[in-house]
């Protein structure tokens, strides 16, 4: 178990020196082999020119933009994954609070957002809900843009020609699965367009496995269980805090691999660490929600059937009540 931690860390020190060589200033002297990259003024380069610190885009989560060594690079291509189908809306919603922050974080009248993607991943994961959107991330309708096509081709196109326009404040680029279309070449000219427009580009892959590209970080997201809510006395039981969102670091030339629980503060429009103590917990299957209708508390799940035990006799004595009747023997709707 050493030899593979200490073989991590040499690779890890590499990448440190490599990033440190390529953003030294013309003419400046080297930055110190011991010194940590946070410590340095600039850590890439962009056709010769380095590029300032304040080029990254900070989550908000100290512990995770520390590991990042500054946030995300603001210019630049971000893959954000998602295993399965089912993480659609983890991988979407946490793409969507990263564009919020970057329309908050912009200067006089805000750039539309520009979401492409495939006819299929909007006929699985649905098209967004506006005002959710602008009331989860400061979306408003009019910083919104939505360009489909049915061919990765076509969207991949779009893609290369909106990377390169100043006049977007960012670019989700969301597909399905795995295509030999987005290879190393394509992710590569999207990479250099997004440099060159100093715009943002997230790759959000839905239902995919990681492959070779040009993206210099790679996220895997997916849902983490909400905790309470943390109030200034602590915890609060019984409630529902922030969204949640578990963010594994899988690809980054600075940052060795590393798991995250972040949680989207919709109010400030930042993600903060989860508080240490306040994970959430698993569903122990007795726990119910008060009657809609009373004060009573609804018996645990389980206790309750609507259908009769296996073995016990269809006299009237065993029947249920006709409340508790499948749906299907009750009378329809007409109209």
């Amino acid at each position: 178990m050493v030899a593979p931690a200490v073989a991590q860390e040499a690779v890890c020190a590499l990448r440190r020196k490599i990033a440190r060589i390529e953003g030294a200033l013309p003419g400046s002297p080297a930055t110190p082999e011991d010194a940590h990259p946070q410590q340095a003024d600039f850590i890439f380069r962009h056709d010769g020119v380095a590029v300032p610190e304040s080029r990254f885009l900070r989550t908000g989560a100290a512990d995770f933009d520390a590991a990042l060594d500054g946030g995300l690079p603001k210019a630049a291509l971000t893959e954000i994954h998602g295993i399965e189908t089912r993480d659609a809306g983890a991988v979407t919603g946490f793409a969507l609070a990263l564009a919020g922050r970057i329309l908050k974080e912009q200067a006089g009248p805000a750039l539309p957002l520009l979401w492409i993607g495939a006819t299929d991943i909007f006929q699985e994961a649905g098209f967004p809900y506006v005002p959710g959107l602008a009331s989860r991330f400061g979306i408003e309708l009019e910083h919104l843009l939505i360009a489909e096509a049915a061919k990765i081709s076509d969207v991949l196109w779009i893609a290369g020609e909106a990377a390169g326009m100043k006049a977007l404040s960012a670019i989700l680029l969301e597909v399905r699965g795995s295509s030999r279309n987005l290879d190393l070449t394509a992710t590569r000219r999207l990479h250099r367009r997004a440099q060159s427009a100093g715009r943002p580009v997230f790759l959000l892959r839905q239902a995919s496995e990681a492959e070779p590209t040009a993206a210099p970080v790679r996220l895997v997201v997916s849902p983490a269980p909400a905790a309470p809510r943390w109030t200034m006395a602590g915890l609060l039981d019984g409630t529902i805090g922030p969204p949640g969102f578990t963010v594994r670091i899988d690809k980054s030339r600075l940052a060795p691999p590393g798991q995250f629980t972040l949680e989207w503060n919709a109010d400030e429009r930042t993600f903060e660490d989860r508080q240490p103590g306040s994970s959430g917990t698993a569903n122990p299957g007795i726990v119910v929600s008060a009657s809609a209708h009373g004060a009573d508390i609804a018996s645990a799940p389980g206790s309750v059937v609507a259908f009769r035990a296996v073995g016990r006799s269809a006299a009237a004595g065993h029947q249920p009540p006709r409340e508790q009747h499948a749906a299907h023997r009750r009378p329809r709707r007409a109209g």
